[in-house]
């Protein structure tokens, strides 16, 4: 096997890969429903030895253009929602069951050309549909207020003010029996981490026995500013200190429930650059679950132990809830493995490493394009003496080209003599035709690093490079980029050793063309990066080639 053959495998599986994520991104994923859907919510898991306790259903009215007017038909319903707004969060609260129903992260517009149009994130009606919920269950039935009981608010809106560094919005729901309960939301200014809090207050003349359910609802998610060939996890995942980092697709979610208790973990929705998640406080059991909701809305949850409060005592239930955008260094600070929910698969090891260096460079050139570029030279200079190796040995098989050529018209359709012939000018010339193979398979892992730190770093979406380039999480509007990296992998091409097989010459030759029809669909990231390696290339390749042969040159003088 020479070179040609382990070019032709890793440009298969590459081009089988875009052709995967295609399809994935197309029809592997059912597209968000567009009716309204009124179906029961179902049982939330019980403990042990006791029974499930039934949920109420959620009513999810068709969706509205914007969110004023979303607001006007909630309005019009006597439900008005509560709106919060901080430096970073703009949210709307639901006096039904105080569910966080509507989210917009106010430092992320929706497009770049649009930056008052922020992006939004909980919606409470499909398409992407998205809400946290909380309730609190105990023996009987309404005797304690789930995600669908009636809150009231002091206020219908509460913003975080110049100077004020803490904001809290208190909600109240006053039970028939005499039990209080107070759902609070704390936000500090900077933050995307709300503390959130169930006091309950039992006025009744007996023991109250209770447990608190924080969950995530949404709907399969769409959007249709993302990238073509570009296809990356939206679910659920969950963190524990004994399993680490877990994925729950909605796939697994509609096979069977989670159903599991975890100390000192936490629970989350995912999707591109964005998630929401639950974690409870410390040293806490909880029990993760998961549920399906007439196969189109999706549950992940916790629920805790029941605890018994006194007649005339108090006890709070308390929890963060995380809304925002996946900011490693954030979510490194605060809890135990959220970082992981920056999805870099089986690579993490590697990838997180090369974040961290493409961060530091950015924190010097002030510009990602420029830290792709710095990155790229930087990984070029780090694999020099393996990529020297590599075009060193295509170079002394592009010498050897007219030679092989010849053996392979004397001895025509004969394979074995071919062979012989061949594998015998290698030792004379002391040449390892595998010799340019070793150092590409090291360097792919590397490769497939960036390629996912380049796509999942919400720090590089909508970021500016230079001229046209305004976006590097989109690809390139005018395809100079592409046309740019399939010129430079043509002109590598030319470097290498021509396949003596015409039909490996003509695929060979294609391969310039595909790719970059695959490229100008790819993030002008992604594409920055990888036109900048192939130049690299070709200059050590071209210069090393030179070498080869002028001393070839040198050497015919002398004889």
């Amino acid at each position: 096997m020479d070179n040609v053959r382990l070019i032709l495998f890793l440009a298969l599986a590459a081009v089988s890969f875009l052709i995967y994520e295609a399809w994935m991104q197309d029809y592997g994923r059912p597209q968000s429903p567009q009716v309204a859907m009124t179906e029961s919510t179902g049982m939330l898991p019980g403990e042990a030895g006791s029974a499930p306790a039934d949920l109420p259903s959620v009513t999810v009215t068709p969706d509205a253009a914007t969110p004023a007017a979303i607001s006007a038909e909630m309005r019009a319903a006597g439900a008005a929602p509560v709106v919060v707004e901080t430096d970073v969060l703009r949210l709307e609260i639901s006096p039904q069951g105080g569910t966080i129903s509507s989210a917009w992260l106010l430092d992320y517009a929706v497009v770049p050309e649009r930056p008052e149009d922020k992006f939004r994130l909980m919606k409470p009606v499909p398409p992407n549909m998205f809400v946290a919920q909380s309730g609190l269950l105990g023996q009987q039935a309404g005797a304690l207020p789930t995600h669908e009981a009636r809150f009231t608010a002091e206020q219908s809106e509460y913003r975080l003010e110049d100077g004020q560094d803490r904001l809290q919005v208190v909600l109240r729901w006053q039970g028939e029996n005499g039990v209080a309960v107070e759902r609070v939301y704390t936000f500090e200014r900077g933050s995307y981490v709300i503390d959130t809090a169930q006091r309950v207050t039992n006025t009744t003349d007996a023991a109250l026995v209770a447990r608190e359910y924080n969950q995530l609802q949404r709907t399969d998610f769409y959007d249709p500013n993302e990238p073509s060939f570009v296809h990356t996890f939206t679910g659920g995942v969950y963190y524990s200190p004994e399993e680490k980092y877990k994925k729950v697709s909605f796939d697994d979610m509609r096979d069977g429930k989670l159903d599991r208790s975890v100390t000192d973990g936490w629970i989350a929705m995912i999707q591109h650059y964005f998630m929401a998640a639950w974690i409870p406080p410390r040293q806490v059991q909880e029990t993760f679950y998961t549920k399906v909701v007439g196969d189109s809305r999706y549950i992940i949850g916790k629920y805790s132990p029941a605890v018994s409060i006194p007649a005339g005592a108090t006890h709070s239930f308390d929890n963060r809830l995380f809304v925002g955008p996946k900011l490693q260094d954030d979510l490194a600070a605060i809890a135990p493995g959220l970082e992981l929910a920056v999805d870099y698969g089986w690579l993490t090891v590697i990838a997180q490493p090369i974040f961290w260096v493409l961060e530091k460079i950015h924190a010097l050139v002030g510009n990602w394009g420029w830290a792709i570029i710095v990155l790229t030279i930087l990984i070029k200079l780090a694999f020099f003496k393996l990529s020297e190796t590599s075009y060193r040995s295509m170079a002394n098989m592009r010498k050897l080209t007219p030679r092989l050529q010849a053996i392979k018209d004397r001895y025509g359709d004969d394979k074995q003599r071919l062979n012989q012939a061949m594998m015998e000018l290698y030792k004379t010339e002391k040449i390892n035709p595998l010799g340019g193979c070793l150092p590409i398979l090291v360097q792919i892992p590397v490769f497939i690093s960036l390629y996912w730190v380049l796509l999942e770093s919400v720090e590089m979406r909508q970021a500016p490079f230079v001229l046209w380039l305004d976006n590097l999480s989109a690809p390139d509007p005018y395809y100079v980029l592409p046309l740019i990296m399939g010129v430079s992998m043509f002109v590598q091409q030319k470097l290498n050793p021509p396949p003596p097989d015409p039909m490996q010459a003509k695929i060979m030759m294609a391969l310039p063309f595909v790719f970059t029809v695959f490229f100008a669909f790819f993030p002008a990231g992604l594409v920055l990066y990888w036109t900048v390696n192939n130049i690299i290339s070709i200059a050590q390749q071209w210069h090393i080639t030179r070498q080869i042969e002028q001393g070839a040159g040198t050497a015919k003088q002398k004889r």
